[in-house]
C-alpha cells in the first residue's frame, strides 16, 4: 500500500531451566521483533508437554493483555512469531500448533517454501489435507510424515529438509525439545542467545535478545539443526555447506532493525557504509542530507559523513501509524503519505537537498514526498537509493510487487528521476551493495536486482483452487 517491500515474519523460541512466566518474555520479544511483521503475532507455551497457543490478527499490544498471558499460563519453553503475510486471514496466525500420534509440536516459521505447490501437490493425492496457505502447515506435515518412520524430531526434520527448498529459519517445540532450523543457503537469519541462569533463546534478530538481557552467542549456521533438550544443546550439521549461502540483502538495506548484528555484522553500520559508497557512485552539490524515516536515515548519515554536507532532519514519521493501515484510492495516496511523514521545513526551505531511501518499488510514494519537499521550499531534490533498481520477483519470503508494476521495469533512471520530480537519481551499484556488509559469513543473495538466485526458482503457480484465502468466520 505504501508503495514498499514488506517483511515477511520474526520468530523467537526460549527455553529455560525452571517453570517460570516464559509468556511473558515472548511477549517483550515479539515488541523488538515488531518491525519484521504487523499483520499478526501469536505466543505457544509449553508445560510439562502440554502446549497452549494464543494468536490473531493484530499488533502485539492489540492482540495480548495481561489476563490472556496468564491463561497461556507457565512452563519452560514458549514461541513467538509476528507475521507479515500479505494474508489477513485469521487461520494463517502462528505459531501453529499440530496433534499428532508422536505427540504435538509447535512451529514458527520465517521465509518462503519455493518448492511448496509441488510438495503440496504431492501431499494432497496422499490424502493431506490444508486448513492454511501458510507454509509452516507444509512444514508440520513434511515433519509429521517422516516422524512416522524416523526415531526422533530431529531426525524427521532432518529428512524432511532434504525436500524441502527456498527459505526456512524456524523453531519447532516438542513436548520435550525445542529446535531451531536454517536452510541450507542461509536465506533468512537466525541467531542464538543465552542468559546467565541457563535460559536459551532462538531469535530472528539479535534485538529481541537485547531486550531480554540475554547475550549473543552465535548465529545458527545455514543448514544447522540444534536442538535443546534435557541433556542441553546439540547440533545437527548434516544440511551445512552443501548449498551457496544467500543471506537475503535486504535484511541489511531494509529488514532488520538498525541496532541488530546479522550473521556478524552490525545492521547500523552496513547502512551507514551503503551511504557512503552512494556518494562515491553518484556525488552532487547540495547543502543538507535527509533520510526517509526509517531505513534510509542510517544511510543518510553515512552518505553525509562520507560527503561532509551537513546532516538534518527533515522528514517526521507518525509513529502511531502501523504498516497495515486503511487501503486508499489512487486519490488519496498523496493525504496519506502527509499523515505517515511530515516535512521539517527549517530544514528544506531554500536548500539542495539529497534525500536518501532504501528503496523505490513503483514510486508513487517517492514522487508524494518529493511533493512535499518541493512545497516547503526545497530548491532542488536529489534523490539517492541505498540499493539497484528492483528488476525480478522474489522467492524466498520478500515480498516484491509483479514485474508489471516494478517502476524500474518500465522506466530507464533518468525516466523514473523525471517520473518522481527529482532533480537526480541515483542506486547503489550491484557491487556497492554486495560490500555493505563484507565479512566471511555474509555472501548475498541479490535476485531480485540481477535474475540470478542461488537455487533454482520454483515452477508456476498451481491453478487458483490451490492459492485460496480462507476468510475470517469469528
Amino acid at each position: 500500500m505504501f508503495d514498499s517491500i514488506h517483511e515477511e515474519c520474526g520468530v523467537f523460541g526460549i527455553r529455560t531451566p525452571e517453570k517460570r512466566r516464559v509468556a511473558s518474555s515472548a511477549y517483550y520479544a515479539l515488541y523488538a521483533l515488531q518491525h519484521r511483521g504487523q499483520e499478526s503475532c501469536g505466543i505457544a507455551v509449553n508445560n510439562n508437554g502440554i502446549i497452549r497457543c494464543y494468536s490473531d490478527v493484530g499488533l502485539v499490544p492489540d492482540v495480548f493483555n495481561e489476563r490472556i498471558l496468564n491463561e497461556l499460563g507457565e512452563g519452560t519453553m514458549a514461541l513467538g512469531h509476528t507475521r507479515y503475510s500479505g494474508s489477513s486471514a485469521r487461520a494463517n496466525c502462528q505459531p501453529l500448533v499440530v496433534r499428532h500420534v508422536k505427540g504435538p509440536m509447535a512451529i514458527a516459521h520465517n521465509g518462503a517454501i519455493s518448492n511448496a505447490s509441488k510438495l503440496k501437490r504431492e501431499l494432497e493425492l496422499n490424502g493431506a489435507i490444508f486448513h492454511t496457505t501458510s507454509d509452516a502447515e507444509l512444514i508440520s506435515y513434511m515433519i509429521t510424515a517422516a516422524r512416522l518412520t524416523e526415531p526422533s524430531i530431529e531426525q524427521a526434520i532432518e529428512k524432511a529438509m532434504h525436500s524441502l527448498e527456498g527459505a526456512y529459519s524456524m523453531v519447532i517445540m516438542s513436548p520435550r525439545k525445542m529446535i531451531a532450523v536454517r536452510d541450507p543457503n542461509g536465506f533468512r537469519p537466525l541467531c542464538i542467545g543465552k542468559k546467565d541462569d541457563g535460559t536459551v533463546i532462538f531469535a530472528s534478530e539479535t534485538c529481541a535478545l537485547n531486550t531480554l538481557g540475554a547475550k549473543w552467542e552465535r548465529d545458527v549456521e545455514p543448514g544447522e539443526i540444534i536442538v535443546l533438550d534435557e541433556n542441553g544443546m546439540h547440533s545437527i550439521t548434516t544440511h551445512c555447506n552443501t548449498k551457496e549461502h544467500g543471506l537475503c540483502v535486504f535484511e541489511f538495506v531494509y529488514f532488520a532493525r538498525p541496532d541488530s548484528v546479522v550473521d556478524g555484522a552490525s545492521v547500523h553500520a552496513a547502512r551507514m557504509k551503503a551511504g557512503e559508497l552512494l556518494w562515491k557512485e553518484h556525488p552532487v552539490e547540495a547543502d543538507v542530507v535527509i533520510g526517509v524515516p526509517d531505513s534510509g536515515l542510517d544511510a543518510a548519515l553515512g552518505l553525509a559523513h562520507a560527503s561532509g554536507i551537513p546532516y538534518g532532519v527533515g522528514l517526521i514519521k507518525n509513529r502511531y501509524i502501523g504498516r497495515t493501515f486503511i487501503q486508499p484510492t489512487q486519490g488519496e495516496r498523496e493525504d496519506l503519505v502527509r499523515i505517515k511523514l511530515n516535512v521539517l521545513g527549517e530544514t528544506i526551505k531554500d536548500k539542495r537537498v539529497i534525500m536518501v531511501d532504501d528503496s523505490i518499488v513503483r514510486g508513487t510514494t517517492s514522487a508524494n514526498i518529493v511533493k512535499l519537499l518541493r512545497a516547503a521550499g526545497a530548491k532542488e531534490v536529489h534523490m539517492r537509493i541505498s540499493c539497484p533498481p528492483f528488476v525480478n520477483p522474489c522467492y524466498f519470503g520478500t515480498d516484491i510487487d509483479s514485474k508489471d508494476k516494478l517502476i524500474a521495469c518500465r522506466l530507464t533512471i533518468p525516466e523514473i528521476a523525471k517520473q518522481i520530480g527529482v532533480d537526480s537519481l541515483g542506486y547503489l551499484s550491484l557491487e556497492g551493495v554486495k560490500q555493505i556488509a563484507k565479512t566471511d559469513k555474509c555472501k548475498f543473495c541479490t535476485g531480485c536486482f540481477t535474475g540470478e538466485y542461488p537455487i533454482p526458482t520454483p515452477e508456476p503457480a498451481l491453478p487458483d483452487r490451490y492459492n485460496f484465502e480462507l476468510p475470517d468466520l469469528r
